[in-house]
Order: structure tokens, then sequence, then C-alpha cells
């Protein structure tokens, strides 16, 4: 390990400088979750508090969805980066700001139905449910600076600018934490002030995010206002690979909204404990996340520089960290796990329950390592119908199968499906990878 460090110390930093904005970028994120319900657990009722959480659970789940549009563009843009292409890199910017509009426009015009669906599933009280219509009618209207937000971060990730996205991050909480206060706090909005806050926050980001985007074009010498970028052909081409990006996205919700019904079912407590648990994933997420997206960048880029040999080197460094960060939170569980359930919940029963299920969370860091980080490859290598395909076998035998094998183990079974599928879809990448190396089609 000493040997592999020192011959490739100079990639190990180039990694971790473009990591390490995305890993600060990740734990910025909660903050504002927790102004949301700061702000709003202190307007004295609990159907405000209910119906901010239903509502931004829906908005959060369609932008989260939208995510493709991230993915595809980091790892188009490093391509054409890595082929110092400026043409495409002004075109992909282009062609995926138009389609992530589009995606935006066609969400707001489902907001009815959308709503309708959200009463439906929820069954939630006529109070709640104001709360959270009200909420999601203003917000919705935040989709097409969001989503357009998602392509812009994708593209400076893509073109190795991992500051721009923690930039942009911070701008974009930092905002919408100040005018929660103000617009909630001081005005007396209510959940109509926390919706404002978050779009207004969003469209300042927009913009920000522009500027950046249009001053890092200028230095690297790109041309935006380049002609000939609205081709159909390469129109759809970039709609196939955010669809099967999609399918991909589609099926890890299923199965992780899954587990929260079927927790449901089981009991409120067990409902409860498992989403303390989960907090730990989300902990997981911010380091693993923030080396699979530098791995985007560097995988994307290696291939359009038509070098295999650097494609295998920085996977192989993805993995090397990844596999450090994995152990680290493994090890951080094992010492401090029931300390870090105190500190997300006081409630007895809810502590001691998820004491119980606390083994499957310390082993999950090391199961989920490799789903992540080669999640992050196959984004820099465009190949997206892998990630569909072994994103279904994984959700359909790793999750739901090993599921209905073990349902008598009620909430052990549910958390040992989850750690199967976490596992397996690491694993299936990793095969799919070794296969693609020996047939020699990396640059393909």
């Amino acid at each position: 390990m000493k040997h592999f460090f020192k011959r490739h110390k100079a990639h190990h930093k180039s990694l971790l400088l473009l990591a390490g904005p995305m890993i600060l970028s990740n734990i910025t994120v909660p903050m504002l979750g927790l102004v949301d319900t700061a702000v709003i657990g202190h307007l004295g009722s609990a159907h405000y508090l209910a119906g901010i959480a239903l509502g931004s659970a829906v908005i959060s789940l369609l932008f989260w969805l939208a995510g493709f549009l991230r993915m595809s563009t980091t790892g188009l843009v490093a391509q054409a980066y890595g082929k110092h292409d400026h043409t495409l890199l002004a075109e992909l910017l282009k062609r995926s700001l138009l389609l992530a509009t589009a995606v935006a426009l066609i969400l707001i015009a489902l907001s009815i139905p959308i709503q309708s669906l959200m009463a439906y599933l929820s069954n939630a009280n006529e109070a709640v449910l104001e709360q959270a219509n009200s909420y999601f009618s203003i917000r919705i209207f935040s989709a097409p600076a969001a989503l357009c937000n998602l392509v812009l971060l994708g593209w400076m990730l893509g073109v190795h600018y991992g500051r721009g996205p923690f930039y942009l991050l911070l701008i974009t909480n930092i905002t919408n934490i100040v005018l929660d206060i103000y617009f909630v706090v001081f005005l007396d909005w209510g959940v109509a002030g926390a919706a404002w806050a978050s779009l207004i926050a969003d469209y300042i980001a927009l913009g920000f995010a522009l500027m950046l985007v249009t001053q890092l074009a200028k230095k690297q010498g790109v041309n935006l206002a380049v002609k000939a970028w609205l081709s159909v052909a390469k129109l759809l081409d970039l709609v196939s690979l955010n669809r099967d990006i999609f399918i991909r996205s589609l099926a890890l919700q299923l199965c992780f909204s899954f587990m929260t019904f079927y927790g449901a079912r089981i009991g409120e407590t067990t409902l409860a404990a498992n989403a303390v648990l989960l907090n730990f994933l989300m902990l997981v997420s911010f380091a693993l996340d923030g080396i699979a997206y530098a791995s985007e960048a560097k995988v994307g880029k290696a291939k359009g520089e038509h070098s295999s040999q650097h494609i295998q080197l920085w996977v192989k460094l993805s993995l090397f960290w990844g596999g450090l960060f994995a152990l680290f939170y493994s090890l951080i569980f094992l010492l401090f796990g029931e300390a870090i359930i105190r500190l997300l919940t006081d409630v007895p029963e809810v502590i001691s329950l998820a004491t119980v299920y606390l083994p499957w969370v310390i082993l999950l860091p090391i199961a989920a390592m490799g789903c992540f980080l080669f999640d992050g490859v196959f984004v820099g290598l465009t190949r997206a119908k892998d990630m569909r395909n072994t994103m279904l076998f994984s959700a359909v035998v790793g999750f739901f199968g090993l599921f209905w094998l073990v349902s008598s183990w009620q909430n052990h079974g549910l958390w040992f499906a989850m750690t199967s599928f976490m596992l397996m879809r690491g694993l299936t990448l990793w095969f799919r990878y070794r296969r693609i190396v020996n047939n020699q089609q990396l640059l393909e």
C-alpha cells in the first residue's frame, strides 16, 4: 500500500483535491433540512411540520430523480474535456440546459396530478395536506432553476472545477437559511415562507452558477456562442443516455421506498428506528459520493484522452480511497454507533430498537463502497445501459428476491436485503467492468 501511495502521489493528490470540495458540499446539505425543521417546528402545531415534511419530500424525490441530468453532463463533458474539444463542451452545455428546462416544464405541467397522487399515497389529514400543497405549489416553480443548476454543477465537475459545485451549494444553502428565518420567523409567512425561501435561493444560485460557468468557459477558451448545437439526432442521444440513468435511479428509489413503507407496516417504532439508521447511510454518502464524483470526472477525462491505462489507474485510486473511508465509517459506527443514535433521537423505545439493528449499519459502508464508486466509474465511461441493467438485476434479485426468501425475519430481513442489494450493485458493476477491460472495450 505504501509503495502504491508513493508511486502515484500526484494522482492521489489530484483526486482528493477534486473530491474534497464535493465532500464539503455534501456536508452542507443537511444544514438546510435542520433549519427548515427548526423554524417550522416552532410555529405551534404539528401539522405545519408534517405538511412541510410531506411537500418537501415529494419535491426532493422529483429533483433527486432528475439527478440524471448532472450525471450525464459530467460524463460527457469530462470526455470532451479530455479530447480538448471546446466546441463540444459548449454544445453539451446548451443541449443539457435545454433538456433540463424541458423536464422542469413537464414537472410544472404535471404539478396538479402529482399533488393528487401525494394526497392519495400519504392519506394525510386535511390540515397536513393544506400545508403540503401550499409548499409544493410554490416550490415546484423552482424546477427550472434547480434542474439547470444540476447541469451547471455537472459541467463544472466535468472540467475538473471542484470548487465550483462547492460554491454553488454554499450560496444556495446560505441564501435559503437566511430567507427561511426572515420569511417564516419575522414575516410570519409559515410554510409558504419556507417554500419561497427555497425558490428564491434556487434562482439566485442559478444566476451565480451561470456567472461561474461563463467565467470558467472563457478561461478554458470555450466559446459559448457556438452555433449548430441544436441537433435533433444528438439531442435524442442525450435523451437516451438520460433515460437509462433515470430508470436506474427509479429502481434505486423503489428499494428505499419499499424499506420505508414495509417498516411502517411492521410498526411505527420500527419505522422510526429505520429512519434513524438510514441517516448513517447519509453520513457514508458524504465521503463516498465525493470520491465517486471525482472518479466520474477523472475517468471521463481519461476516456476522452483515449487512455485505458489512466482509466484503470483512476479506478484503482478511487477504490483505494473509497475502501479507506468505508473502513473508517465502519469503525466509527462500531465504536460510537449507539452514541450517534442517541444524538438523533431521545425516544427510549426507538433507541433500544435501533441498537438491535445497528450491526447491519456497521457492515453497510463496506458492502456499499463498491456501488458508490463504480457508479462514478460508469458515469465517467457514459455506460448508462450497464448502470441500468446491473441496478435492475440487483433490485429484483438482490433486494426483492432475497427479501421474499427471508421475509419471516421481518426488519432483520429488510436490512439483510438492503445490505445484499448494495453489495450486489457493486459486484455486478465490478464484474461488468472487468469484462469491459478484458474485452478491451474501455474506450468504446
